[in-house]
């Protein structure tokens, strides 16, 4: 199978991504494109990515979440020089 290197892939995905309405079609979408682990694993970094932006330690965080420290750096690296997406979704949900 040939590798998409010119970015289409991720780019329909993308676009598909932006035209779903609501959380509901989200759950649909993702329950069919990912497996129950993956989604599993998004959702941990999501509340690690909460954790880290609320102020708690690496520590803290591998205690409650059982997340590997390698994975949580890489949080961490995008929360702060990463495109900023953490941050302006989680910001968001922290005000609410």
């Amino acid at each position: 199978m040939k590798k998409n290197r010119d970015g289409k892939d991720s780019e329909n995905l993308f676009k598909i991504l932006s035209s779903l309405n609501g959380e509901e079609e989200f759950r649909l979408f993702f329950e069919d494109l990912c497996t129950f682990k993956e989604i599993e694993q998004m959702a941990q970094r999501v509340r690690c990515a909460e954790y880290l932006l609320k102020g708690e330690t690496y520590i803290q965080i591998m205690e409650k979440t059982d997340i590997s420290s390698a994975t949580l750096c890489r949080i961490s690296r995008c929360i702060q020089h990463g495109s900023g997406g953490y941050n302006k979704l989680l910001a968001k949900m922290l005000e609410d």
